[in-house]
Order: C-alpha cells, then sequence, then structure tokens
C-alpha cells in the first residue's frame, strides 16, 4: 500500500509542475490548494529535496520548485524515493542476498511477474501525464460540461459518469473532482 507520504508528493509535483510561473512557490500555498497540513508536507519537501527532485530556497521569495521537466520525473522514482523499495517480497529487493530456497520456491515466479507488473506501471506513468494543462481539448470540454451540468438525463447519475460516457475513458472522470 502506498502510504500518504507517497501520495502526497506526487501531488506537491502536480502541484509545482501546474502552478510553475518560474519562481519558488511557497509550501503555504502548496499546502492550502492541496488541503494538506503544512508541518508534515515539510517533513515530506525534506526528503524530496535530498532526493533529488525538488530544490527548495528559503526566505522572502522562497519555496519550492521541480529541478527537471514534469516529463522527466516517473511516478515510480517519485513513489520508491518516498515509500522505499515497491517489491512484494524481500528475495525480490535489490540488493537482496540470494535466497537459499529460490530454485525450489513455486511462488517466486508469482511475485516476480507481480513485481515487474507494478514497476512497469509506475515508471511508465510520468509527472507530466497527471497535469490537467496536458489534458486534450477534448477531455478539458467533457470535464468542463460534466460540471455544469446540474441535470443529467439518462443512465448518468454523477457528472463523472457522464464525462467518462462522453469520453470512454475513466480516467477523464477522476479529474471532475481535483
Amino acid at each position: 500500500m502506498i502510504s500518504t507520504r507517497g501520495r502526497y508528493a506526487i501531488r506537491v509535483m502536480i502541484d509545482l509542475a501546474e502552478n510553475d510561473n518560474g519562481s519558488y512557490i511557497p509550501l503555504k500555498d502548496i499546502a492550502a490548494r492541496q488541503g494538506i497540513s503544512k508541518k508534515y508536507l515539510e517533513i515530506i519537501v525534506k526528503d524530496m529535496v535530498s532526493g533529488g527532485l525538488l530544490v527548495g530556497a528559503s526566505g522572502k521569495g522562497g519555496g519550492y520548485k521541480l529541478v527537471r521537466k514534469p516529463e522527466e520525473y516517473s511516478i515510480g522514482e517519485v513513489i520508491e524515493l518516498m515509500e522505499g523499495s515497491m517489491a512484494t517480497v524481500a528475495c525480490l529487493e535489490n540488493g537482496a542476498v540470494p535466497c537459499p530456497r529460490a530454485s525450489a520456491c513455486q511462488t517466486l515466479p508469482l511475485w516476480a511477474e507481480y513485481d515487474k507488473l507494478t514497476h512497469d506501471f509506475f515508471y511508465s506513468k510520468h509527472l507530466s501525464d497527471l497535469i490537467r494543462k496536458n489534458l486534450s481539448d477534448e477531455t478539458k470540454e467533457a470535464i468542463r460540461d460534466a460540471r455544469q451540468s446540474r441535470n443529467l438525463h439518462g443512465p448518468y447519475k454523477k457528472a463523472e459518469d457522464a464525462a467518462a460516457a462522453l469520453l470512454e475513458d475513466k480516467t477523464a472522470a477522476e479529474f471532475i473532482y481535483i
């Protein structure tokens, strides 16, 4: 399970990318927009700066910035920095001592396949994939229509259902209440 540290780190990075104006962005602004305690974010961003994901500046005009372009960050690297290894079992962690049971272990292929799926999924997703301004015009229009719709007809009882149906893409529905 991915903890709030990992989830909030991704939200901080999305916020920084969406609000990038070339200046440092104060943590209090990020905390307010994201509805997350500034104190908790201080702990999280400290690790993100140490891990090379962000750069910070203190004092007047201080705050945080992304070090790279949003498309250069994989979600997997953010999660692993904040959560540690995503390995399902200890014997599959990087640098693990070889397991004496590996050759006879009937479940190892299962765990190895699951680990590969998880790794490939998170490392194939990039910060730029999650930024609202990168949504297609069609997706933005469907979200706008769904938000404005007060009297939905047909089988759609919720705006996010209508938007997803318009696009036949469930990911669009996730952006409606962000």
